[in-house]
């Protein structure tokens, strides 16, 4: 398994090169030695994945390209009718990105009608921080998981308006957020078959339909003088034990005859 995984990241650090590289960069860039390097590429080599050029240095391989294309046809089965739409809807060109690992990636693209439109490679990687398809992605994350992120890539200035401080970052996304109520993004999930869960609030979670019919909760009566209320109902049950009518708080002395004859 850790032969697979170190070929995968030969793979990576030749796309990143952009270009043709040799044994000693890659063996700097992956931290590998340079043996355990020459023996994973020329098994690349061999399959396919990598070739050597005449300069003796290497570069990835074209069987990559059958893999690649297949991978966009899968995706674009499930996304080419949602992108179709979004066009449709406003002219423009739409794109799908996912995040890989501290990047987003662009994986699918339908164009716009028009001639004069926007043009993204499939397969480009950018910045999260400093792209509009980058906070989407971003949105759906915790704060701990976007500073985690920001914090191992960097913010490079793409701009002079790029934010490149990681709370601001959080707070746009926050702000961004808060354009729609809770129901308008439920909706808008709910018709694109996003998964979600709503962080609830205490009068959320005591009025929750699933919980009630769990029996996580019990109502208790009104009593001297205290209001009826929900409480959290015990969370040990026996097979023989039936709910019985849970009585209200008693008033202070309300069992102290009863408590004092069992004294005597």
């Amino acid at each position: 398994m850790q032969s697979v995984e170190r070929a995968f990241d030969v793979l990576e650090v030749m796309a990143a090169a952009g270009g043709p590289i040799g044994l000693s960069q890659l063996a700097e860039s992956s931290g590998l030695p340079v043996p355990t390097i020459y023996r994973l590429v020329r098994t690349l080599v061999n399959c396919g994945y990598a070739r050597q050029l005449p300069s003796r240095q290497y570069s990835l391989g074209p069987k990559l390209i059958r893999l690649g294309e297949s991978a966009t046809q899968l995706i674009g089965a499930w996304s080419r009718p949602h992108l179709a739409e979004v066009v449709k809807a406003t002219g423009e060109t739409a794109n799908m990105a996912m995040l890989d690992d501290t990047m987003a990636v662009y994986v699918y693209q339908v164009p716009s009608p028009h001639s004069m439109r926007m043009f993204t490679e499939v397969g480009r990687r950018v910045y999260t921080h400093s792209t509009g398809v980058g906070k989407a992605l971003l949105m759906q994350l915790s704060n701990d998981a976007v500073r985690n992120i920001v914090a191992r890539v960097g913010m490079p200035a793409q701009t002079a308006l790029t934010m490149t401080d990681p709370e601001a970052l959080i707070a746009d996304l926050d702000s961004l957020f808060a354009t729609r109520s809770r129901d308008e993004w439920t909706a808008a999930f709910d018709e694109y078959d996003v998964w979600w869960a709503p962080v609830n609030t205490a009068d959320d979670v005591i009025e929750d339909p699933q919980a009630i019919a769990a029996g996580a909760f019990v109502d208790v009566p009104e009593s001297a003088g205290a209001p009826a209320h929900r409480a959290v109902n015990t969370p040990i049950r026996f097979g023989s034990h039936t709910d019985a009518r849970t009585k209200g708080t008693p008033a202070l002395g309300e069992h102290t005859d009863e408590v004092l004859r069992e004294l005597d």
